[in-house]
């Protein structure tokens, strides 16, 4: 794992609250000894350096194994990063946006004629972008992952449930196709292909992001693959998801919530964002590009999904000053930016300290006890942050 961007310096962490931190680390082992997620992995990063990498547990399930989980989860384990995913596609969203390949106020059919299809003539990149395009539960099928022409014709005959703008309402999958869709009609590349070109390999972190494994699966990146389970309903146990676990759903990369990764990998994607777009002398955004996408663009309109303001901006949403927010941590600063995945996982960045943290598991498991344990995780972050 040579050319890693950020320098691993883990002396750093003497500065940071250790109480904190050790609460942290046996609050992740008491969640796995009690049956909550087989395995996690968290990164802490600061100011350009790798201050904390730790695994724990295991990366799937074996029911000859003890304990019916095998593969000691370790820090070339990649997870699935759920919705975390886009932050990675809007990455690189950002960047085509700078380059003037468009303007999140242009319209989708500016660039995608097609879309306009069903009364969606008028929707905007950045009511799409920011859960406000009105198609919250569209779908694309399995058989549109590989042909990317169908998943075009697809996107493009997608109908509304409301009118574009008169809600914020979360899009699991869906808007983040047809901005996948986007970024194919304006760069005439496979968007699995640009993100790679423009955002992960500029970056160094190509053994640490994917955005759709290798279609060979090659055993250097599929034996680091963990296992999404879920809980046993009514039971003890996990069993595996089906659907998140197959070739075809990890060679997709499905750009709404696809994506694999390390917690360090993300951890340095953040840390880009905290420097004003450059990681280890690495260019990739402007200062001023990155200040309009991390920014809320949604006040604090209630998300109808969530059932509380989550102050959108373009890829991550911010922490704000309301009572609540999912995933940051009630105490967390209102500049701090994240994303989650559901059920499973959050990564941020604090702009007053610099950090940015990453926590994955491999266990999607349900609300109230996800967002609840979120919350305690991040709040012991921040906690430990002097």
């Amino acid at each position: 794992m040579t050319g890693f961007p950020l320098q691993a310096d883990t002396g750093a962490t003497g500065h940071l609250r250790q109480e904190s931190l050790e609460r942290l680390y046996a609050l992740v082992e008491r969640h796995i000894a009690d049956g909550r997620y087989p395995g996690a992995q968290i990164a802490l990063a600061q100011n350009g350096k790798l201050l904390i990498e730790r695994s724990f547990g295991h990366g799937r399930l074996d029911a000859a194994a003890p304990g019916g989980v095998a593969g000691k989860a370790d820090g070339r384990s990649l997870w699935l990063l759920y919705s975390n995913t886009k932050v990675v596609l809007a990455t690189a969203l950002w960047k085509l946006f700078e380059e003037g390949a468009f303007r999140f106020t242009d319209r989708v059919v500016d660039h995608v004629p097609e879309f306009k299809r069903n009364g969606k003539r008028d929707i905007t990149l950045l009511q799409v972008i920011t859960h406000q395009g009105g198609f919250p539960n569209a779908t694309v099928p399995p058989d549109c992952w590989d042909d990317h022409e169908k998943m075009k014709t697809r996107v493009c005959n997608f109908s509304l449930e409301w009118t574009p703008g008169s809600r914020v309402h979360y899009h699991g999958l869906s808007a983040h196709w047809a901005l996948a869709t986007v970024i194919e009609a304006v760069t005439g590349k496979d968007f699995r292909d640009y993100v790679r070109e423009a955002v992960i390999e500029p970056l160094g972190l190509a053994d640490d992001l994917f955005m759709g494994l290798p279609a060979d699966a090659n055993a250097n990146v599929a034996d680091r693959v963990t296992e999404m389970v879920e809980p046993v309903p009514g039971g003890s146990g996990y069993r595996p998801i089906p659907e998140n676990n197959t070739p075809e759903w990890r060679r997709a990369g499905a750009p709404g919530g696809g994506a694999y990764g390390t917690a360090r990998g993300m951890a340095a994607l953040y840390q880009m964002m905290l420097a004003g777009g450059e990681l280890n002398g690495v260019r990739l955004l402007s200062p001023r590009t990155l200040a309009y996408a991390i920014r809320n663009f949604t006040d604090d309109r209630v998300d109808e999904f969530m059932g509380m303001p989550m102050h959108r901006g373009l890829g991550p949403h911010l922490r704000g000053t309301t009572p609540s927010i999912r995933g940051l941590g009630a105490i967390a600063p209102a500049t701090a930016f994240g994303h989650g995945g559901v059920g499973s996982s959050y990564c941020w960045g604090d702009p007053e300290s610099g950090i940015s943290f990453v926590y994955l598991t491999n266990c999607r498991v349900p609300d109230p006890w996800h967002s609840d344990r979120l919350d305690v995780v991040s709040n012991l972050v921040h906690s430990a942050i002097l």
